[in-house]
């Protein structure tokens, strides 16, 4: 049977840029260019490209209470792309438009880091951004974990996911979000084949970051993309892992690199079905005639009825 769900990404472990003016997203802007005129070691050309937390929001050698007040400066604000795709060419802000208007040029999946996003209550959010092929902002997600008490981010309350249609459907974590398993529980089974984790590590932790990465993968039975961001800002060390917790590919170290491999997402299915190693079969532990298993932590419980992952890709829906 020939895989029909064959999906070539590319994680930009770069450093970051300065604070989008005109020049630096010009640079930015640049680079997607060079990086969608590569392809892999089969000569596929990259339809996803991401990159790492704040990419475009760097604030070099600031203090802390400095760049704080800068990012909030730059915020931006996002509409809510909750129920549907959105048209941000005409939007107020500029570098959501660029954004969309970049992916549109090059017909890729564009995932350019994480945005400041102004809250009109005041502070800001860590959000991510997804664009599609045809110009259009397709999700967006907060960070529901800030690195407390570094981070003074806003907290988000919600999960996203977002459908690629012929291809499967994509997750998003950021950064901290990986150390906790409920996050990427969540994600998994509103149906993502591949949670994409945007990092910005600089701290010792990243192997145990490289850790969690594969074991996020082997619980949930999906792929995981950890792209951090290079020296000065980041450690590198960005990874990609398959469904059942292989490592594909790395970039070792904390250099800038770009990792770029078609992944075949069909094997999602193929592991969920068969089980991990031919063994594990983890959602579908629970069956409709269990009783719920309370859980005091969340004030809730596990129902049988609500354990198998959610429709995601073009197959299903």
């Amino acid at each position: 049977m020939t895989d029909t769900r064959n999906f070539t990404i590319a994680l930009a472990q770069y450093a970051q840029i300065p604070l989008s003016d005109d020049e630096s997203f010009d640079h930015f802007a640049q680079t997607v260019a060079a990086i969608c005129a590569g392809h892999d070691a089969a000569g596929n050309s990259p339809e996803l490209v991401a990159f790492p937390e704040m990419h475009l929001f760097g604030t070099g050698s600031l203090n802390e209470e400095d760049a704080n007040r800068a990012q909030e400066a730059a915020a931006v604000e996002f509409p809510d792309t909750s129920s549907q795709p959105v048209s941000v060419v005409e939007a107020s802000d500029s570098l959501l438009s660029k954004c969309a208007n970049l992916a549109k040029k090059h017909g890729i999946w564009l995932v350019p880091g994480t945005f400041c996003e102004r809250n009109p209550s005041g502070g800001i959010y860590n959000t991510a951004a997804v664009f599609s092929p045809d110009g259009l902002l397709v999700g967006s997600y907060r960070k529901i974990c800030p690195w407390r008490p570094y981070e003074r981010y806003i907290p988000g309350n919600s999960f996203t996911v977002v459908d690629l249609p012929g291809k499967g459907r994509l997750g998003l974590t950021i950064c901290y979000d990986a150390w906790f398993p409920e996050i990427a529980r969540q994600v998994a089974w509103l149906g993502a084949d591949l949670i994409l984790n945007l990092v910005r590590t600089t701290t010792p932790d990243r192997r145990q970051e490289l850790v969690l990465a594969r074991a996020t993968a082997i619980t949930n039975q999906v792929f995981v993309a950890s792209v951090n961001a290079a020296a000065p800002q980041g450690v590198g060390d960005s990874v990609l892992v398959d469904a059942e917790g292989e490592l594909l590919d790395v970039c070792r170290g904390d250099e800038e690199a770009l990792l770029t491999r078609t992944i075949d997402l069909d094997m999602v299915d193929r592991v969920r079905r068969i089980g991990t190693a031919g063994s594990n079969r983890l959602w579908e532990q629970f069956r409709p005639d269990d009783d719920d298993i309370p859980l005091p932590l969340y004030e809730g419980h596990i129902s049988a009825a609500r354990w198998h992952p959610q429709s995601g890709h073009g197959r299903r829906r």
